[in-house]
């Protein structure tokens, strides 16, 4: 099982998850919503697309632009839709 860690709080678990890059993505239903506040931030991969981004708040603490998503991605990276990458400011265990 996978999970996500900031704080000392758990923001994401799953047993369903994908590896691309390097980076453990986790199915959008594996997060702790309360945990997450959009932001506009984004960036361009030249084969995921555009990839959204995520503050991460816990117990006043807060990571900026910590977590990441592709809404909607390019074909190669389908099997990424929607699902939650981390930064390392947010710790990640496989």
């Amino acid at each position: 099982m996978a999970r996500a860690i900031f704080n000392g709080m758990v923001i994401a678990e799953s047993d369903r998850f994908e590896t691309v890059d390097g980076n453990i993505y986790f199915p959008p239903e594996a997060l702790r919503r309360e945990y997450f506040l959009p932001t506009d931030h984004s960036t361009v991969c030249g084969w995921k697309g555009t990839a959204n981004y995520y503050t991460v708040a816990v117990r006043g603490e807060q990571a900026e632009n910590a977590a990441w998503t592709y809404r909607m991605p390019k074909e190669a990276a389908a099997n990424i839709k929607d699902f939650i990458a981390f930064y390392p400011t947010v710790t990640v265990e496989p």
